[in-house]
């Protein structure tokens, strides 16, 4: 049951980021979307929901390995 509720916690973050691709890609062939008033604008936003979903991602795989001890810790000191 955890597992799942763990691969829903990681599919919401990566479907906003497949919808961050989309708005970059559609501001790249002109398809601009009417909430957007500005192509830039679409731009924008669909790079910052790119961004925060695979940061999301990216910290709950960090977190996960933190706690299983599997990843190394680096002493620069």
């Amino acid at each position: 049951m955890i597992r799942i509720i763990a691969v829903l916690m990681l599919l919401v973050p990566g479907l906003i980021s497949a919808y961050g691709i989309k708005l970059m890609r559609d501001t790249l062939f002109n398809e601009f979307h009417p909430i957007f008033f500005h192509n830039s604008v679409q731009f924008m936003i669909g790079l910052l929901l790119f961004l925060g979903g695979i940061w999301f991602i990216g910290g709950f795989i960090v977190y996960r390995d933190r706690k299983k001890q599997k990843e190394k810790q680096n002493n620069y000191n």
